[in-house]
């Protein structure tokens, strides 16, 4: 199984960071440049449909943010997302469209397309959530190794050392990961994959298949 390109996880037309993600073979390719293609995109938007609260920090006039969460720049929230009770988005940080960021998740130096839902409790950094993934309650992206070494994606042959001493997890699209699971760092898991309740994740997880465990991956039917 080869590591999983950009194009095989996501759908870029669920994102406004399309032209980001496009230039990239692997998506983590595209962490590095988030905050300057925030801050390119963000004064493009349209003012009829986009405000901009403080600097760097564009919010669709149809996104709900609630007023105790705290965002900082640089950041778009985009049309009919919904920003919950204490979120805490730190910067570098694409909310797609009908995207859910939940009480007490934190955010950093990451995209979630549109539809996507980190809606309690959750830590999302340096990771890319796919069209209408999903993380349970709890559920997190681990972003540095223990060692701090640069993260490695691997797959069954192959792997790619990214230089990056942070990477949490790509999550492809339609994926939903149980509660209170971790996704170690460089993990990759494919489209339509189901990750059980607490989990420990490493490495990629293939395509339309059911993480029950280390060793045991069966196919979802």
């Amino acid at each position: 199984m080869p590591l999983y390109t950009t194009a095989e996880l996501f759908d870029l037309s669920q994102t406004l960071a399309a032209p980001l993600l496009a230039d990239t073979r692997y998506p983590w390719q595209a962490l590095d440049g988030i905050a300057d293609f925030i801050l390119a995109v963000g004064p493009t938007l349209p003012a009829e449909r986009f405000g901009q609260p403080q600097p760097g920090v564009w919010v669709a006039k149809s996104a709900t943010v609630a007023p105790t969460a705290s965002i900082a720049g640089p950041c778009i929230i985009d049309e009919d997302a919904e920003v919950r009770h204490c979120a805490f988005i730190r910067g570098s940080a694409i909310i797609g469209r009908n995207a859910v960021v939940g009480n007490s998740t934190e955010v950093k130096n990451s995209i979630l397309f549109n539809g996507a839902q980190v809606p309690h409790f959750n830590y999302v950094g340096d990771s890319i959530v796919g069209y209408k993934g999903h993380l349970g309650a709890g559920a997190i992206t681990s972003n540095v190794k223990s060692d701090k070494t640069p993260v490695v994606v691997k797959a069954d042959g192959e792997q790619a050392n990214t230089a990056r001493k942070k990477v949490g997890a790509m999550v492809g699209d339609h994926s939903e990961v149980g509660c209170n699971s971790v996704l170690c760092p460089g993990s990759v898991l494919g489209k339509h994959t189901l990750i059980y309740p607490t989990s420990c994740v490493r490495g990629q997880v293939p395509h339309h298949s059911i993480f029950k465990g280390p060793g045991n991956i069966v196919p979802l039917t």
